[in-house]
């Protein structure tokens, strides 16, 4: 056989073990960095991908090492259909965008409330000293009332779904 034909019977062998070959075990995986934060109780972990604010964008972008997109139109989504986080931006230290406490969700995945979309609800302790981990939204509204806290609302709205919480993962 000439050498030329020995390459063809090669590239022909290739092709047809290719086709042989078993299939992709299921869909492409991406990474996202989660960040750690709580639910009734509970730790989650939950992922930032869109902003309607282009600075909190920016923040949560720097903040995890990922793109976080900037899309204004979620400012638009109306009140009834978002779900709140609790954002500390004062009190214990932690792992929350401002250095402080995680942040706290209210209705998880699972719960009748449950959306991805989230409006952002600042938290500051009127004292300081007397500030504690609060891990359910029951909690930071408990504190409220007890006059412990302020609460702030920007009109911010970030898509923040979970990828892991109390009874599910994705």
């Amino acid at each position: 056989m000439k050498p030329t034909s020995w390459l063809w019977v090669t590239v022909l062998l290739v092709i047809a073990l290719s086709a042989c070959a078993p299939a992709s075990s299921g869909p492409l995986k991406a990474e996202l960095p989660a960040g750690l934060a709580y639910a009734e109780g509970k730790e989650i972990y939950f992922v930032h991908t869109e902003a309607s604010d282009p600075g909190v964008a920016e923040t949560l972008t720097n903040m995890m090492r990922s793109p976080v997109l900037h899309v204004p139109s979620l400012a638009n989504v109306p009140p009834e259909a978002l779900a709140k986080v609790y954002v500390f931006q004062n009190g214990l230290t932690g792992k929350g965008p401002f250095g402080f406490q995680e942040d706290v969700f209210d209705n998880p995945p699972g719960s009748p409330g449950y959306t991805p979309l989230r409006s952002i609800h600042l938290v500051r302790w009127k004292n300081e000293s007397q500030a504690r981990l609060l891990k359910s939204a029951a909690e930071v509204e408990s504190a409220y009332a007890a006059g412990e806290i302020t609460i702030q609302v920007p009109g911010v709205v970030v898509n923040m779904p979970f990828v892991v919480w109390d009874g599910g993962k994705r």
